[in-house]
């Protein structure tokens, strides 16, 4: 079934991948298995660290938006429903997620090892520091106060919580395709 022959092994082992670099053409000969480059010159694609910016309103002020904040002191589960549906972008449900917040919250009264993860998650798609300090630690410091700034966050970035991820994203297309089409003007009479 195998060769026993190593010298048809090492003709496909000793091969050495092809090397790319930017603005370069390479060809493959196939009888000697080697990699000839038109261009010796290598350009290195310089990664820049991305800069992580602040978050658009204070841990500790929760009465910017005052309904959330009553909605999130008698029942967390909706406003971590709401703001783990955007930050999954619509992958899972806002009740969904506030069932298991409350589930959690029910077996463990300890629902910040659930929410700590969300926030971790939000801050890296949005590039967002981690203050005033972990987000584990805020979360089980500051619960109610860390879940109202997650909202506020994304309430000012311009999603409607309310509506959820779906409605966003029709919401998006709907003022795109209005941007897009000209206005209908009606010919009247001419004389």
């Amino acid at each position: 079934m195998y060769s026993s022959n190593s010298s048809s092994y090492d003709k496909f082992s000793t091969s050495q991948p092809p090397v790319f670099s930017q603005g370069t053409t390479t060809t493959e000969n196939y009888t000697t298995s080697q990699v000839y480059s038109t261009d010796d010159s290598r350009s290195s694609i310089e990664l820049r660290p991305k800069i992580k910016g602040p978050w658009s309103t204070g841990l500790c002020d929760c009465f910017d938006d005052w309904r959330n904040c009553c909605v999130t002191f008698w029942c967390p589960c909706i406003t971590f429903g709401k703001i783990a549906e955007i930050v999954d972008k619509g992958s899972s449900s806002c009740g969904v997620n506030g069932a298991l917040y409350a589930l959690i919250s029910c077996v463990t009264c300890c629902p910040c090892c659930y929410s700590c993860f969300y926030r971790a998650k939000m801050r890296q798609q949005y590039l967002l520091r981690e203050t005033p300090c972990g987000d584990c630690l805020v979360h089980c410091c500051c619960e109610y106060c860390s879940l109202c700034q997650e909202y506020r966050e994304l309430k000012s970035r311009g999603y409607d919580l309310s509506i959820g991820w779906h409605g966003n994203v029709e919401k998006k297309n709907r003022s795109l395709e209005m941007a897009s089409v000209p206005p209908h003007v009606e010919e009247g009479m001419s004389r």
